[in-house]
């Protein structure tokens, strides 16, 4: 008989992850960075959950740490620390004046020795090292002096530690000598440790030190994000390229996997879906799905389901097959398409979480494309001061462009245009997502930039020249579907002269929205309405 006992999770139970779970949390983080190593630390640092069960991240280990460290300032002071050994000191000297004080008249120098106890520093440390070269005249109290003086390198140390931290212990309870340097080493241990923490180096830090200080709760946690940790390295997601971490291709198709997934898994549940079209193309059959025959289908007939049919209506030979048995595989009439997504890097993308959910969704769409429409041709283009087109392996890791702030939709509309010169076909988009009007153009192959006339206004030459590429668009048969992440009237002005002049879709939506917008709108190409 086999008994099942459940128990609270405590922590101390070994916490079963995999290489994908872990990195699905790193690709969140991902999302918000173009360097996957911040994203690494920022995950590390702030802990993650799997299914209810927290991982606790460094910060936490830090507070922890630094609420011990804080609670020994208000439990314990050190006025009091070193009292011992100076009276041991006083004691001492004061045994070998009386020494000197027998000896005068009788042995020379004796004055001379009376002066140097007299000179003694009032430091402790400073006190034994003077008197190190001194020849003690009373053998009891030169041996109590040796003894005192094996404890010079502790004395000089507890001297430092309480000049720079006797002002923080301020608690109820004096510590004696030995008492304080206990207390003096713990505080050191739990400062490199706090030190290894911060750095985020978990190669150096001390998993007993930890368990002392914080307890076997915090060990077993640590554990935990050291499990996180190994199991990132070895999944194969990363490479290391020189001293820069980078995804890997496997990594790469991994964020657009969960990507897509995150965004768009409602619909490629309801349907494997197609490119819908009023023209024949080329015919796929889904084994996968059957129907009824229906009066001009054709006949992809489902042998084995249409003779099922037929003897289920009448048992025996010879068969009798009637049209109502007929079963056929689904067929797909799909037309290739080529798509160009413009994505906005410009600085202000930067705002409200805007290029995160666009680089989210210009992921999600690749995938969706690579996977569902293989013939399909999709490229990426960014654009912010100028345009330069996206590669998907520099995808994840890309981020809005803080050196060349400038929106030049212009130059990113015509790199579009010659990528799909390259790749023809009888359905061309771009789509745009963006959420501000131009701010720069070329103009005879040179550069302007221009701040809009007003906050919230529109940088005029900028718009004119912009819409002039998208006459030119227009008149290549381009079809430019345009999502707006901002609502201001300026913006929306400009969409909508945009608009009039290519007949394509505009549409504002909110970030959080975007990716269900969008992809709805690549495989339904049905107007969308916020």
């Amino acid at each position: 008989m086999v008994t099942t006992r459940y128990t609270q999770w405590d922590g101390s139970q070994k916490l079963r992850l995999d290489a994908d779970k872990v990195f699905e949390k790193l690709a969140e983080y991902l999302s918000y960075t173009d360097d996957l190593r911040q994203a690494m630390d920022w995950m590390m640092r702030q802990g993650m959950d799997f299914d209810g069960v927290k991982v606790m991240g460094l910060e936490e280990f830090l507070e922890q740490l630094r609420q011990e460290m804080r609670q020994r300032y208000r439990d314990f002071n050190l006025k009091n620390s070193l009292s011992d050994l100076e009276r041991r000191l006083d004691e001492i000297l004061d045994r070998e004046r009386e020494t000197l004080n027998s000896m005068r008249g009788g042995k020379d120098g004796v004055e001379e020795k009376e002066r140097q106890l007299q000179r003694v520093p009032r430091r402790l440390s400073e006190a034994l090292r003077k008197l190190e070269s001194y020849e003690f005249e009373n053998a009891e109290a030169k041996k109590e002096f040796d003894d005192l003086l094996a404890e010079y390198e502790n004395v000089r140390d507890l001297e430092n530690f309480r000049e720079r931290y006797n002002h923080m212990f301020h608690g109820p309870k004096s510590l004696d000598y030995q008492e304080a340097l206990d207390l003096m080493r713990e505080m050191e241990r739990m400062r490199q440790l706090e030190q290894d923490l911060m750095s985020g180096n978990f190669e150096t830090i001390s998993m007993d030190d930890l368990k002392e200080m914080l307890g076997q709760q915090a060990h077993q946690e640590f554990q935990n994000l050291k499990q996180v940790m190994m199991l990132l390295s070895q999944s194969g997601y990363m490479a290391q390229k020189g001293d820069h971490l980078q995804l890997s291709p496997k990594g790469v198709r991994r964020i657009g996997q969960l990507a897509l997934r995150d965004i768009y898994q409602g619909l490629l549940k309801d349907r494997s879906g197609s490119h819908a079209t009023d023209h024949r193309g080329v015919t796929e059959m889904r084994p996968e799905e059957t129907r009824p025959y229906a009066f001009g289908d054709p006949l992809n007939l489902n042998l084995v389901a249409t003779l099922k049919h037929a003897l289920a209506r009448k048992p025996g030979v010879p068969l009798v097959l009637n049209p109502d048995d007929f079963e056929i595989y689904e067929n797909d009439y799909g037309s290739s398409s080529s798509t160009v997504l413009c994505l906005d890097m410009s600085w202000s993308m930067s705002w409200e979480g805007r290029f995160a959910a666009a680089k989210k969704v210009a992921m999600a769409l690749e995938t969706l494309i690579r996977s569902k429409f293989p013939r399909d041709y999709f490229s990426i283009v960014g654009f912010f001061t100028r345009a330069i087109e996206l590669k998907l392996k520099d995808l994840p890791e890309a981020s809005w462009n803080m050196g060349d702030p400038f929106t030049n939709l212009q130059d990113g509309l015509r790199l579009a245009t010659d990528l799909l010169g390259r790749h023809p076909s009888r359905n061309q988009h771009i789509i745009v997502i963006t959420d501000g009007q131009p701010t720069a153009y070329f103009l005879n192959k040179r550069l302007y930039c221009e701040w809009p006339l007003s906050f919230g206004g529109i940088s005029m030459r900028a718009a004119q020249e912009t819409l002039k590429e998208v006459e030119r668009v227009t008149r290549k048969g381009i079809t430019i579907n345009t999502f707006m992440l901002d609502d201001s009237p300026s913006l929306r002005a400009f969409v909508e002269k945009m608009t009039q002049i290519n007949r394509g879709r505009a549409l504002y939506t909110r970030p959080d929205h975007l990716g269900e917008y969008m992809l709805v709108d690549y495989l339904s190409k049905k107007r969308k309405h916020g």
